[in-house]
């Protein structure tokens, strides 16, 4: 039986590309194509395909790790692998929480992407070796809350701690206590360290 695969990539080259290559094997199939993360699920409940190739990112306003956790709650069988040129740390361990059974680069070779797609379609986890070490090292730190994360990013922004409080409507004592249990997750010195760290992790929002 043909391992059904649905594309999720808002690149038109791309897709075209793993069509192509994918229809070269006698036990693989694609069934649908989506350019945009809203098509996911809809798709999903078409085809029900074997395996959702997912890119991390679905163009302006897409998400393909938000679209894998509304797809997962739906279907918790879903065997999603994320595919995609973000490598990042955070992305990787968001991938993973939203449900996500695999991730790959598309710098992998072809072999690699079609055992990636066959082991994934078994309901088994595929993740490359240096991405298993850094994912293993992710889950191991501290995460930041959703407020320090605000505050992150108006650090980021040049904000002052009197300037993040008035932004965020918080005492400014509030803002330094926040500060400091951030510094003390990312394990930096100062508020620059902590910015280069976050971007380094893909923990900040891209601007």
């Amino acid at each position: 039986m043909a391992i059904t695969v649905l594309i999720a990539d808002d690149h038109f080259v791309v897709r075209s590309g793993l069509v192509a290559s994918l229809g070269l094997e006698a036990d693989i199939a694609v069934v649908a194509e989506a350019d945009a993360a809203a098509q996911v699920t809809e798709l999903y409940r078409k085809h029900s395909p074997s395996v959702v190739l997912m890119d991390v990112r679905l163009g302006p306003g897409s998400d393909g790790i938000t679209a894998t956790a509304e797809l997962c709650a739906e279907f918790p069988d879903a065997r999603v692998l994320m595919f995609s040129t973000h490598g990042r740390d955070e992305d990787v361990f968001r991938a993973v929480k939203a449900g996500a059974r695999g991730y790959l680069l598309k710098t992998a070779p072809r072999d690699e992407l079609l055992r990636a797609i066959r082991t994934v379609a078994t309901g088994e986890r595929y993740l490359p070796a240096a991405l298993a070490d850094r994912l293993a090292e992710r889950l191991s730190q501290p995460e930041l809350s959703p407020r320090e994360r605000e505050i992150l990013q108006l650090i980021r922004r040049g904000k002052s701690n009197k300037e993040i409080g008035t932004a965020l409507f918080i005492a400014e004592d509030t803002v330094k206590r926040h500060v400091s249990n951030m510094l003390a997750k990312l394990d930096v010195a100062d508020r620059a360290e902590a910015v280069a760290e976050a971007l380094r992790r893909g923990l900040l929002q891209e601007e």
